[in-house]
């Protein structure tokens, strides 16, 4: 019998998991400009994970890629939750590099 299906199963629902107040957290304190870089090192570590010998490890990088990768879709969204009070607002966000060009890009959404 072979468990690594549902232990992957249980450890991707916990990164997933994890996801959820990683959004919350870095919109809090980082705001929702911060979505290129949550999706640059989401794009790290899934590429990482074909590079890596071990399989757990591979699978875990995929997974918890593809969550950064996704958490940079949902900051905007999470930036219009807080703004309409649903979520705690920090007044004192910490602005990224290059603010001024993000800001004229299109944040992604799915």
């Amino acid at each position: 019998m072979e468990e690594f299906g549902i232990l992957l199963g249980l450890l991707t629902l916990l990164t997933i998991g994890l996801g959820f107040p990683l959004v919350i957290w870095v919109e809090r304190w980082f705001g929702w400009l911060w979505w290129p870089y949550l999706l640059g090192f989401g794009i790290l570590l899934v590429f990482a994970s074909l590079f890596t010998q071990n399989i757990w490890c591979s699978a875990w990088l995929g997974v918890l890629g593809a969550t950064f990768a996704w958490g940079s879709t949902e900051l905007k969204k999470q930036a219009r939750r807080a703004e309409l009070g649903w979520f705690p607002n920090h007044p004192q966000k910490i602005d990224p590099p290059f603010k001024e060009v993000i800001r004229k890009w299109k944040a992604p959404s799915i």
